[in-house]
Order: C-alpha cells, then structure tokens, then sequence
C-alpha cells in the first residue's frame, strides 16, 4: 500500500511541470500504463488531477483548494513559538515575533529576556512602524510601489537622534534590508534599546512574520548583540521551513 501511495505522490510534482499523457506518466514511475491508469483515475475521482480533451491530465482544482485552505489555517506564531523558546533559552534576551496587518505592524509573540531589564512591548501593540527592525523587513517585501506610496504617507517622529528621518532614508533603509535579508534597530527607538531582525517565509519566498532578538545596552552593547545574528537568521530559516512545509516533521511512531 504504501508504494502505491509513493507512486500516486510522485504523480503531483510531474503534472506541476505541466499536462502529460498516460504514456509520459507510466514512464516517469517506471510502470506499466494499466498500473498508472489506475493511479490517475483514483486521483482524479478525488479532484487532485483533471483528464483534459486531448487525454493529457493536469493538476485538480480541489488540489489548489486545499493548499489555499490549509495556508489560510497556518498560524506562524503556533509554528514559530517553540522556536522562540529555545532562542530565547540559548541567549536570555527578549524575543519578538510580528506580522504585518491593516497598514500596521504588530507584535504577536513575546519571550521574556530572563535578565531583570525588560522591554515594555506587548502582544497586539503596533510597533513603531518607521524604525523597528521587524517592521522594515515586513515592509521591504511590499511590491516599490506599495513600499514607495506607504513611505510618503508615514510621519516620521524623532524618538531619538538615530530615529529614521524621513521617507528617503526609510526607503533606503527597507532597500537595505530587501537586500542583506536582515535588518536592525540600534537606538533608533529607544536610545539604549539595540535590536536585530530576520524574516520568516512561506512557501512562496514572500515574508509572512518578523521576529526579533532586543536587548539594552546595560546588558550587551550593539557589537555584542549583533553577534547574534547569525542564530537569529537560522532560527527564521528553521520557521520558514516548518511553516512552509519545506522542513517534513517526522510522523509519530504508532504505539
């Protein structure tokens, strides 16, 4: 049973290559057409796979519908949490996890830094849009001309003199970080509040969160804190992985 699971499987990523006949099929799995005929028709029964006009078979409608569905019902921060846990138990310091929604970027994860200095960010607060780390790496991903007309339209306050000026530097700083695929906040916020930032993607390479490691400068200085980002990016690319289905979890054993 399970080859013949293997099989119809191996089936999918041919037909996303484009339509292909019975012959072409029973080629690719190394079958006889009876065995893939079988295959196809089950496969199609189920929606999954569709016999054009000319005989060729394509990818299904239902099979675009459920991928659709089961995108809609990912919860990135579910996915993301334990990842953060364990970031946060190997460098103590404040982890965030942020999306980008309704023109506002807000947090909706948060480990604790286990040192006594804490942040005073929370779950469902908007950051500040124009000098967050995570925030720049959401909105690097916007198409130029969504990124452009948002940049105009944003104000622009002065929290502290390293605070983004205006809309040119924002647009170069989102260019930046579209470029480097990382991105910091190093006072631009709060004078002693430094912060480093990766992204996290689905399976289509767009950026669906941010997260983030922030830490004062009475705990590690920005060099300091920058040396972490190498694990902050592995830490994202392990997300993405899981959240985009590139990383398989291991099925649990029957009992």
């Amino acid at each position: 049973m399970s080859q013949t699971v293997d099989r119809a499987l191996r089936i999918l990523p041919l037909l996303a290559e484009g339509p292909a006949d019975l012959g072409q099929v029973a080629d690719r799995l190394g079958v006889h057409k009876s065995t893939a005929l079988r295959l196809l028709r089950t496969l199609h029964e189920h929606g999954m796979v569709y016999r054009q006009s000319d005989q060729r078979y394509r990818l299904g409608a239902r099979l675009f519908s459920l991928a659709q569905e089961a995108m809609e019902n990912l919860d990135v921060r579910e996915i993301a949490h334990p990842h953060l846990v364990r970031l946060n138990e190997t460098c103590g310091h404040t982890v965030h996890l942020a999306v980008h929604e309704e023109n506002e970027v807000l947090y909706i994860d948060k480990v604790e830094s286990r040192y006594p200095v804490r942040m005073y960010s929370r779950i469902g607060k908007p950051v500040a849009i124009t000098v967050a780390a995570v925030a720049k790496l959401l909105l690097a991903d916007l198409p130029e001309h969504e990124r452009r007309a948002l940049a105009e339209k944003l104000d622009y306050p002065m929290y502290t003199s390293r605070s983004t000026p205006d809309a040119a530097a924002f647009l170069q700083e989102l260019a930046t970080a579209r470029e480097q695929g990382w991105a910091t906040d190093l006072g631009g916020h709060e004078e002693s509040i430094n912060c480093v930032a990766a992204p996290i993607r689905g399976a289509d390479g767009r950026v669906v969160a941010a997260m983030s490691v922030s830490a004062p400068n009475v705990v590690v200085t920005a060099d300091e804190l920058l040396t972490l980002l190498p694990l902050v990016r592995r830490t994202a690319d392990t997300i993405s992985g899981e959240y985009s289905g590139r990383t398989p979890v291991a099925p649990a054993e029957p009992q």
